[in-house]
């Protein structure tokens, strides 16, 4: 299998099983903050809705509802695996890293060490209409973090 066969699987994965999907109606750990942030695009339909709690400085939850195509999807599956646990400047340098590499129209390669499953996306750079829709929940996330920040 090559690396692009793998990624596609990872994308296909997420999209089907979509981890944290369901907005959290469980309250947020004692004394956390609160974010969420609802994006839509427009151009293709995408919708997003992600919710985090941030306590000691570590996202403690992420939960996202979303209705789209499989790669917008898939993002917002991997994001919530990737975010939950790390600390708001981690989550920062991802997001930050993860839009450097979408932008970079396939110039930038993805770092699987810091990007894990969200490295799968690196293709999706060659592909301007397509950027929108890996990145919309990664914008959600990044609103709803400063949001609880």
């Amino acid at each position: 299998m090559s690396l692009d066969q793998l990624y596609q699987q990872i994308i296909l994965d997420h999209s089907k099983a979509r981890h944290g999907s369901g907005l959290a109606e469980t309250p947020a750990p004692q004394g956390a903050a609160t974010g969420q942030s609802h994006q839509l695009n427009p151009v293709c339909g995408d919708e997003v809705t992600l919710r985090l709690a941030v306590a000691d400085g570590k996202v403690t939850q992420v939960s996202w509802d979303g209705a789209g195509c499989s790669i917008s999807m898939a993002s917002a599956s991997v994001f919530s695996d990737l975010a939950e646990g790390m600390t708001v400047a981690e989550v920062h340098g991802v997001i930050d890293s993860f839009r450097e590499v979408l932008r970079s129209r396939g110039k930038i390669p993805a770092d699987p060490e810091l990007l894990g499953d969200a490295a799968a996306f690196e293709g999706v750079a060659r592909y301007a209409a397509r950027v929108k829709c890996a990145m919309i929940s990664w914008v959600a996330a990044e609103d709803a973090l400063n949001q609880a920040s």
